[in-house]
């Protein structure tokens, strides 16, 4: 099988490199504005070949586009354009209902499989990319009766060789839930990180003192803002409405810790610690 992968970065890179090592992909064309990183790809083995978008989706069963959203937005009805009733098309992109909406009166439409697999890190370009990347992890395809029945077949396939599990919601569904599980939990790295930096400026004994569970809290604000500041601004409602709560919670810690209220504290802690029994 050949396939197209647009983006050839941290996502796009392992997936290519998953997909060549459980021989599902024979041959890959890679298409990317950044020239380095198309040379790093050639040069690891992500990819087989270097080409222009068309040529490109021209010539592959599967094209993969893994790149920000707001340029799967732009990019997205162009390959759709080209692809015939035998070519299924895939994004990875963390908000789907700016997708879903940009092509919904396309008349390929169904071509188009929505689709998210549910792993990342603070890492880019394709020397991060790893094989090793999706395994056990879970992936999304959303508004799954709106794709063709071979196209749909083509992306459960992608997923099993990725060794994803599926789950199936509308693209609404997902971009709230991502708002919760993925978008939030970047606004709140990226701002711890810029307190302490702010901080450090007084005490520049802080990142001497640094642990492991302030590394971890904020590896999160290494991720690059081209990619999330299209996330942001995508599913800017569903953020807004996390980041509320959340603010609230923040509230609550503040005002208990001012009120010397420590029984509130210590109830705000085990109310925290139930998800212990989800997170394991």
């Amino acid at each position: 099988m050949k396939i197209t992968v647009i983006g050839i970065g941290l996502i796009g890179g392992s997936m290519a490199l998953k997909l060549r090592e459980k021989h599902f992909a024979d041959y890959v064309f890679g298409v990317d504005f950044n020239e380095k990183h198309l040379e790093d790809a050639k040069k690891i083995g992500i990819i087989d070949e270097i080409s222009s978008l068309e040529n490109a989706v021209k010539n592959s069963e599967l094209i993969i586009i893994a790149i920000p959203v707001d340029a799967t937005r732009e990019v997205l009805p162009i390959v759709l354009n080209w692809v015939n009733d035998h070519q299924t098309v895939m994004d990875v992109g963390s908000t789907k209902s700016g997708i879903v909406e940009a092509v919904k009166n396309h008349p390929q439409r169904k071509r188009f499989v929505p689709f998210h697999p549910m792993w990342g890190t603070e890492n880019s370009g394709p020397k991060s990319a790893t094989a090793l990347s999706f395994e056990g992890k879970a992936a999304v395809i959303c508004n799954p009766n709106d794709s063709a029945e071979n196209a749909l077949k083509l992306a459960k396939e992608v997923a099993k060789n990725l060794d994803l599990h599926l789950l199936y919601m509308s693209a609404e569904d997902h971009d709230i839930h991502t708002a919760y599980i993925s978008h939030i939990s970047h606004i709140t790295s990226y701002a711890l990180a810029n307190t302490v930096l702010e901080k450090e400026r007084e005490e520049d004994t802080i990142f001497q003192l640094a642990s492991t569970g302030f590394s971890s809290t904020v590896r999160l604000a290494k991720s690059h803002p081209e990619m999330w500041v299209p996330i942001f601004k995508q599913n800017k409602e569903n953020v807004l409405d996390v980041l509320n709560e959340h603010i609230s919670q923040l509230r609550k810690f503040k005002s208990a810790l001012e009120k010397e209220n420590f029984d509130l504290l210590e109830e705000l802690i085990r109310n925290a610690n139930r998800i212990r029994g989800i997170l394991k």
